[in-house]
């Protein structure tokens, strides 16, 4: 026995029920809601809608994520605590069910307000939305780790969790944009489509925090001391295959978040079409429900790290072909998009399950504290990626406006929006794919099995 897994090997041979695995998988469907919609239409609500400049656009959606820095390791903490103490982390997951409350406050924003208070209003609801994230997410992740599984039946599970966030991302993708008035939306429209994806983030947490009491009456572990917090934060960090792991999923997340943040403005800048908005969703979502499996198969088969590589490949390339912009026209456009699509679904499904193969290496109890750490990464680069966008907008030149009002671009801020989603992402992803090669633990992951 190595020091992978230290308890007895016959424990990590369990197989989940598709039952539980399902009502698990459940509660992304509401993460998913919180981490696309934002990420989709939250700068261009400001800057479009609120006729906030992109520049402070940007900023009000940078600022609150560095609090999640110190609060998402803070909050894996408390839930290791939570693990000591009770034996699971249902209370820290029903505290994090008030996440829908937050997002329908994020599109509520009073009539009157427009520019910096819009702005404010925004980042204040932003912050407490962040913070419920965290208690929600944090421990939803340390699921994996809690369970008595092996290296394939994390992937199993992490698999079923991203065919259901997929679904979750593609519905609330497409249906957002229309609830909001579509062409023609307005602040009334935003604030409908607030509350009524709310609603639907509520049930669908419900539901997942069953699925993992479920989970863990199958297949859970025995509860362990927890550390301190700042001796488990350093053990994370000084983690040798954690660093390079979270490393390159901070570019991952980053260059997704770019890409969901900029495909409104390529839609109606670039192809001269607002209505393809929902299409390129769709093209960037869909293809996970197919090819999720696929990437399972392909990560049994040559292991999680060579399968993750590809997937960033890929995506690097389909960056490419969209910084051509219309010249390489519609059906072109589209079916790159839909390779970005098929690379997002390895990205999510792979790292992921890679996560608790590193927690069980390092022999620790501190899995919230590393999953805590992990969600700050990923809550890090969904903030990078706007802000990355939003500069490059505000570099071109480009010039915020009222829901209503169609000002006209200058050539400049036409470019920006073309090479921000298309050359910036490229180069991204191929940062993340140089800091992935740094990872070395997958061969012996496999192996101890």
């Amino acid at each position: 026995m190595t020091g992978l897994d230290r308890r007895p090997a016959a424990a990590t041979d369990a197989t989940l029920p598709r039952g539980p695995l399902a009502g698990f998988a459940t509660g992304s469907l509401g993460m998913g809601i919180w981490v696309t919609v934002p990420g989709l239409l939250l700068l261009y609500f400001l800057t479009d809608v609120l006729a906030v400049g992109p520049w402070l656009a940007g900023l009000a959606l940078l600022l609150p994520k560095i609090a999640d820095v110190l609060l998402h390791p803070w909050v894996g903490h408390r839930a290791d605590v939570e693990q000591a103490r009770r034996g699971d982390r249902r209370r820290l997951l029903l505290i994090g069910c008030a996440l829908p409350v937050a997002f329908a406050a994020l599109f509520a924003v009073p009539g009157g307000l427009t520019g910096a208070p819009a702005a404010a209003w925004v980042a204040v609801a932003f912050v407490a939305g962040n913070l419920l994230f965290a208690a929600y997410q944090v421990p939803y992740l340390a699921t994996p780790a809690d369970l008595r599984i092996g290296y394939d039946e994390r992937t199993r599970l992490m698999a079923f969790r991203m065919v259901v966030l997929t679904l979750g991302i593609l519905a609330s993708g497409l249906l957002a944009p229309l609830l909001t008035g579509g062409d023609a939306a307005t602040r009334g429209g935003y604030q409908r489509m607030g509350v009524v994806l709310a609603v639907a983030m509520l049930a669908a947490m419900l539901v997942g925090v069953a699925g993992i009491a479920r989970l863990r009456g199958v297949a859970s572990g025995s509860p362990a001391p927890s550390h301190g917090g700042w001796r488990a934060l350093r053990t994370a960090l000084r983690d040798k295959q954690f660093r390079p792991l979270g490393a390159a999923y901070l570019a991952m997340s980053t260059t997704t978040h770019l890409v969901l943040a900029g495909v409104p403005y390529y839609a109606e800048y670039e192809l001269r079409a607002p209505g393809m908005t929902t299409v390129l969703v769709a093209a960037f979502v869909a293809p996970a429900l197919l090819v999720t499996p696929a990437w399972l198969m392909l990560a049994r088969r040559i292991g999680k790290q060579r399968a993750l590589l590809g997937a960033q490949g890929a995506f690097a390339a389909g960056s490419l072909v969209l910084a051509v912009g219309r010249p390489a026209g519609l059906p072109v456009l589209v079916g790159a998009v839909a390779v970005l699509g098929v690379a997002f679904a390895g990205m999510q499904l792979l790292p992921f399950s890679m996560l608790p193969d590193v927690i069980r290496a390092a022999g620790t109890t501190g899995a919230g504290t590393y999953t805590g750490v992990w969600t700050a990464t990923e809550a890090t680069g969904a903030a990078l990626g706007p802000y990355a966008y939003a500069l490059c907008l505000a570099a071109g030149g480009f010039v915020a406006s009222t829901a209503g009002e169609s000002p006209a671009q200058p050539d400049a801020a036409l470019a920006a929006v073309r090479y921000g989603f298309g050359l910036l992402p490229a180069a991204a992803m191929l940062a993340a794919l140089l800091l992935q090669r740094r990872y070395t633990l997958d061969a012996t992951a496999r192996a101890a099995t």
